[in-house]
């Protein structure tokens, strides 16, 4: 009689509402809020208001004023100077004619949309020694906006919220510790008045988790951790006493991993946020977890409820991982017809090189294919587990297995044409050769991985350590590519598809390309002097179409990979470009080249034995950020190219965080005086190599 009472009466408080036009709604429902409502319905907004331009995050805009047809006549209309040769990876929004876009340092620009001229800009002046414990650079890929603010989830673990038409701060809030090695890079999103932020950190041996606080205030709702804590305490939910069967070992002391550093989605009907999350901490499971186990939920996707954070399905995409192989590469929502049922799903190709089609209500595995060559694992079982090959089992020796660390697509998102059926997705084939590491240890902020990175050795004259990348448009249905472009260089941009039949993506090597979106054939292209990562938006204002995208080289694959980021032939310098069709800016120039090899500026003094002691020193240490070999990949300064005058302080800088404010912090807790003179030993053996080669910075 009560449960009658009670409905009579939200029944006559809504029919109320309604006659008196408040926009109310049932408990439970959502109240009709214009701003949330907008997000809802940002499908027919003419501008981008959040990440993936809609909470499904497929990427695709009806915008058709520019169209196959007309493609060849895009032109610059405008660019802006981030100021950087950092990494630039963000996806802008476009909110009411004001183009918001973030850099390296997650400095936050707001610009004119229609001129490209900057409104205001907003530092939140991180610490430049916090670069030491952020695996990939000090990148950040966007912002969140809501009811005249802006979201930006700053690299030293703040959630900040900005006033959109001023610049100016409001609120902010810690959502990490900062004694520990948290960082954050990716994108906040903003569903149901909160804002939902994850981070990174797993390198380094942290707990994932994924917070959410109310977009009002800045207080905390709710925080939902992705992996257990010591089994003597008690957990902080149902879900994580179910992970903790799936773990053994003294797994807690080592962090556990499971960083939400970058993907979500949001399906308002069923009322599920996808949080998608990373590898294990440390990365080999053998240390991680010594007794077996699934080690739940690490390289899942995870479908919370968004108002509490509570678990209600996950599907694991790498059971047990050991490769770095995360979950946190974009994920998107469509209804596909499937065996003549129209199914709502979920799609994602993670870092293991498989494609996944689930049931988003349920987590139903429905579907899942390689979309690149993989020899991990042999296949997928009926429930969508993969079946591990042995002989690329490298517990007790090393193995290379394709795809490495970088996987076989990353974080650049793809897209989903609703039109052709087809998801573009920016693929790259990097093996690598991976190895436990015998010696391993904790050591704080420092990276705690468990792989022995003298495996890297294992790249001169290997022939499967060869680097390929496409762009790929992938039919989910049948579980195979439609049509494949070749890339010259690997890691290159994120895509969108357009009501005008076609896909644009940026290359690593300097370009941003229009593809026809039913067969791949290539329409336009324009240099933009600089290597492009990021994924393109497009936007209308003032009757016009807009194509945009933020460029700039840099990040995780140009600081560690070396010479297979070198094959980009480009250098990092950021900018923000947008495109109409009749504009004919002239483009910014590119950076200019590096002079040739100077030689090593101080001699080498060093026996071959301290030689071999410093390379090992340096890629434990260095080379994350300075690049196998010493070898920089085209964003920050390659060390071989250091100068007499910066060698003759080389202490003061490693040791004594000389040039921390450019980002180069101290590790005196790390290194001794010793190893650092073995270092410098060696990068001076590496100068005197390049100056021997005679190639400029060994680009192509």
């Amino acid at each position: 009689m009560m449960h009658r009472m009670k409905t009579r009466w939200q029944l006559s408080c809504a029919i109320l509402c309604t006659a008196l036009s408040l926009g109310c709604a049932l408990p439970g429902k959502g109240e009709r809020d214009p701003d949330k409502q907008r997000l809802r319905t940002a499908d027919a907004d003419p501008g981008w208001l959040t990440h993936g331009r809609t909470y499904a995050e497929q990427r695709f805009s009806p915008l058709r004023e520019i169209h196959e047809g007309n493609v060849q006549e895009l032109g610059l209309a405008w660019s802006f100077d981030l100021g950087t040769t950092r990494g630039v990876e963000a996806t802008p929004l476009v909110v009411d004619g004001t183009l918001y876009v973030t850099g390296p340092w997650s400095v936050v620009y707001a610009l004119d949309a229609a001129t490209g001229a900057l409104r205001w800009r907003f530092d939140p002046e991180v610490p430049r020694s916090h670069a030491r414990v952020t695996c990939c650079g000090v990148v950040n890929r966007g912002v969140a906006y809501h009811r005249g603010r802006v979201f930006v989830g700053t690299l030293d673990g703040r959630l900040i919220a900005i006033d959109a038409a001023t610049g100016e701060s409001v609120w902010s809030a810690q959502t990490t510790d900062p004694a520990e090695p948290y960082a954050i890079t990716g994108a906040p999103r903003v569903v149901e008045g909160l804002v939902v932020i994850g981070n990174g950190g797993a390198e380094f041996g942290v707990r994932g988790y994924v917070s959410a606080y109310r977009a009002a205030d800045g207080s905390r709702a709710w925080r939902t951790y992705t992996v257990p804590r010591d089994p003597s305490l008690s957990q902080e939910s149902e879900a994580l006493l179910r992970a903790e069967s799936t773990w053994s070992g003294e797994f807690w002391k080592l962090g556990g991993g499971g960083t939400a550093w970058d993907s979500m989605a949001y399906d308002p009907e069923l009322r599920l946020l996808y949080v998608g999350t990373g590898n294990g901490s440390p990365h080999t499971r053998w240390i991680r977890s010594p007794g077996g186990g699934d080690n739940l939920y690490l390289s899942s996707i995870l479908a919370l409820r968004p108002e509490t954070g509570e678990l209600v399905w996950h599907f694991q995409t790498t059971p047990a991982d050991t490769w770095d192989y995360t979950s946190t590469q974009h994920m998107i929502l469509a209804e596909l017809e499937i065996e003549g049922r129209a199914r709502k799903v979920l799609m994602q190709a993670p870092k293991n090189g498989f494609f996944y089609v689930l049931d988003r209500e349920t987590g139903e595995f429905l579907s899942g294919a390689p979309y690149i060559a993989v020899s991990w694992a042999t296949g997928l079982d009926a429930n969508g587990r993969p079946i591990e090959s042995q002989a690329h089992n490298f517990r007790d020796e090393g193995r290379m297995v394709n795809p490495g660390p970088f996987g076989g697509h990353n974080w650049q998102p793809m897209s989903f044409h609703p039109g052709t059926g087809l998801v573009y997705l920016p693929t790259h084939e990097i093996a690598s050769f991976y190895k436990v590491d015998p010696d391993f240890a904790v050591r704080h902020r420092a990276l705690n991985t468990g792989l022995d990175y003298s495996m890297y050795v294992h790249y001169d004259g290997n022939e499967e350590a060869s680097v390929e990348a496409h762009l790929v448009a992938w039919d989910p249905l049948r579980q195979r590519a439609a049509w494949r472009v070749p890339h010259r260089a690997a890691y290159s941009g994120g895509t969108l598809a357009t009501a005008g039949n076609l896909v644009f993506q940026g290359s690593s090597d300097g370009r941003l390309v229009a593809y026809r979106a039913t067969d791949g054939e290539k329409l336009w292209e324009l240099p933009v002097g600089t290597g492009i990562m990021a994924a393109p938006i497009t936007y209308q204002l003032g009757g016009d179409q807009y194509v945009a995208i933020a460029a700039g080289w840099g990040s995780g694959f140009a600081l560690s990979a070396g010479p297979a980021a070198l094959e980009a032939g480009v250098q990092g310098a950021g900018r923000m470009l947008a495109f109409k069709l009749g504009a004919s800016e002239a483009m910014p120039p590119a950076p200019p080249p590096l002079p040739a090899p100077p030689g090593a500026p101080l001699p080498v003094t060093a026996s071959a034995e301290d030689l071999e002691r410093g390379s090992a020193l340096f890629t434990r240490v260095c080379m994350v950020c300075h690049g196998p070999a010493a070898i920089a990949g085209g964003s920050i300064k390659d060390l071989r190219w250091a100068s007499a005058e910066s060698h003759q302080v080389f202490d003061e800088i490693v040791l004594g965080g000389a040039r921390e404010s450019l980002g180069m912090p101290s590790f005196s807790d790390l290194l001794s005086a010793e190893d650092v003179r073995l270092i410098q030993q060696y990068i001076l053996s590496r100068a005197a190599a390049a100056a021997r080669s005679g190639v400029s910075s060994e680009h192509p």
